[in-house]
């Protein structure tokens, strides 16, 4: 079972977002790091670079709060509210409703340190896919998930 401390530390991430309404595709390519802020709460920290169809580079960021829930992780929005839990097993699903759209993810940690989530947004004005891979960002350490 993953705890919050097993995620301490910088992720490599790569994520395609595929926007079927638009019919475009977007890339991003960047880190996070999970931090220790005080007793019990953890900052996720992303950044990186995305690009959208053929348009430019842009800076892109995420910030979101992290804490243990029992055998679950707690996801919060920078605001502190509720965003939706990480569960304890293998495999895990979750969702947010963010009126009018409805957000579900899964989430895959079977190749551990590699691990991956998979969002689907639906909505009046949403309906993408957006698939990323987290790995362990150690300097020079072989890619544990090249295979």
């Amino acid at each position: 079972m993953l705890k919050l401390q097993d995620f301490a530390g910088r992720w490599a991430i790569s994520r395609q977002i595929t926007d079927h309404r638009a019919r475009q595709t977007a890339q991003f390519t960047g880190h996070a790091n999970l931090a220790q802020v005080d007793a019990g709460l953890w900052l996720w920290n992303e950044t990186g670079h995305m690009r959208y169809g053929q348009g430019p580079d842009m800076v892109a960021t995420r910030r979101y709060y992290w804490r243990q829930a029992g055998p679950q992780i707690e996801v919060l929005f920078e605001d502190m509210r509720p965003f939706h839990h990480i569960g304890s097993g293998i495999h895990g699903a979750a969702q947010h409703w963010c009126a009018p759209d409805h957000y579900d993810v899964t989430y895959d940690f079977d190749r551990w340190p590699c691990w991956q989530a998979c969002w689907q947004v639906q909505g009046p004005r949403k309906q993408y896919r957006m698939d990323s891979l987290h790995s362990p960002a150690t300097p020079c350490a072989p890619d544990p998930c090249a295979s």
